[in-house]
């Protein structure tokens, strides 16, 4: 059995990795291969391209790379018809992602979407492409698969594969020990995977961070880089601002669990700050133009989703219609788990104002601690790799035992489909 992946973020490679060990133990000699990045490669993914160098944001950014995108699609379409995959496993990504999709279907391969893009948040006519494009939907959040079915999609919940990942973490114990031997508490600055998150939010947590140790001097921070490259940005910036601030790259879990409280580009990120019951406050810094284009077209775009941060939407009713941004001084923002902050200007005064609080008040402290203790203890549970590779392996069994039907015989109709993926959907979460 052979399985084609496609995945072009860092974190999606790791779910990707995790993915392909659970399938390889459920099916021996499974053979994976296609886009990724080095952790499915250190799986046993034959790579053909390293996807994830290629994980790029906004609109012209796409563009200046539209011709490795397009090369890199036409080669798929080549393997397609050449060697003929079992199955596409698709996950996030969505841009490219659906044009692999496109081909996988042109040549009736069955295409399975592993971590979906958050469509429901925003631009809900896009389901249109996942009923068309994408055979199985496999849901990471428990909200996600009824707004798909109602949609005509076939979507089962597998849980959410980074708390696999939480579970199967090691820490270095002698980096703890060192850190500990530092004294003081610590606030971890979280700047985001892509380096353009780095570039636009860092310099507003070192600003926070500023204010935060004219408040209580005897803080300690530290930067946790995904990369070299963006750990030297990170030290270029450090140097300039003349703060107690350590940059170290490899070492977000360490960071993380050493943390009295953090400071985050929202992202999967939230979900190890949960696990670990980190309280956080949240920043996405965007252009203004971008800020402003979202503002105005909120209602074309069909921005639904009440939060941009994954633990918050767990922690309250995911759909709500609000303005892009929330009032850093209204009630609504003092409910949210983790405070957060989608904006195109500087906000370190109010990410400063709840690390300050946290520190300051440890009953505020506590009381945010307890809210990620009965959130982790409902949502974080294990087993979406074992429980995605079971899904997908008992599918393609079928598929490869079913009798085709006869070319006489008429195809479904639509209504019939629904009410078969309805009974099919029942049968799964049985």
């Amino acid at each position: 059995m052979k399985i084609f992946f496609s995945v072009g973020e860092p974190s999606g490679d790791l779910h990707g990795a995790n993915l392909i060990r659970r399938l390889r133990q459920q099916q021996p000699g499974l053979q994976a291969v296609g886009y990724g990045g080095p952790r499915m490669a250190a799986a046993g993914c034959q790579l053909h391209e390293d996807l994830t160098q290629l994980a790029v944001m906004w609109f012209a950014r796409v563009l200046l790379n539209l011709h490795r995108f397009w090369g890199l699609v036409s080669n798929a379409d080549r393997y397609f018809r050449h060697q003929r995959p079992d199955a596409v496993v698709l996950i996030d990504y969505p841009g490219m992602n659906w044009w692999i999709a496109r081909r996988a279907k042109a040549h009736g391969i069955p295409v399975f979407y592993y971590g979906t893009p958050q469509m429901w948040a925003w631009a809900g006519w896009r389901v249109k492409k996942m009923r068309r494009l994408v055979d199985h939907v496999l849901c990471k959040l428990p909200f996600e698969p009824a707004w798909y079915r109602q949609r005509g999609c076939r979507a089962t919940f597998v849980g959410h594969p980074y708390f696999d990942e939480m579970r199967q973490t090691s820490l270095d114990w002698s980096f703890l020990d060192q850190q500990r031997q530092y004294g003081g508490r610590l606030i971890t600055i979280l700047p985001g995977s892509r380096t353009q998150e780095v570039v636009k939010n860092l310099p507003s947590f070192l600003s926070a961070a500023r204010r935060v140790h004219d408040a209580v001097p005897d803080v300690r921070f530290a930067v946790a880089s995904f990369s070299p490259r963006q750990a030297a940005m990170a030290r270029h910036l450090v140097d300039k601002s003349n703060l107690p601030v350590e940059v170290h790259q490899g070492r977000t879990p360490e960071l993380i669990h050493l943390a009295h409280s953090c400071l985050a580009c929202s992202g999967s990120v939230s979900l190890e700050l949960l696990y670990h019951e980190k309280p956080t406050v949240i920043q996405y810094r965007v252009t203004p133009a971008f800020f402003l284009f979202v503002r105005l077209f909120r209602r074309l775009l069909q921005l639904k989703a009440k939060y941009i941060t994954l633990v918050n939407m767990l922690a309250d009713e995911p759909f709500a219609a609000r303005p892009w941004a929330i009032d850093p001084r209204s009630a609504e923002a003092h409910k949210a788990v983790f405070p957060e902050f989608p904006t195109c200007t500087d906000k370190s005064e109010w990410l400063a104002h709840y690390l300050v609080e946290w520190l300051t008040d440890p009953s505020a402290y506590e009381r945010r601690v307890e809210q990620l203790r009965q959130i982790k203890a409902e949502v974080a549970n294990s087993g979406a790799s074992g429980t995605a590779a079971r899904y997908i392996l008992r599918h393609l069994r079928q598929r490869q035992t079913a009798i085709p039907r006869p070319h006489f015989v008429p195809a479904a109709s639509q209504t019939s489909r629904n009410r078969a993926l309805a009974m099919a959907d029942a049968a799964d979460a049985r």
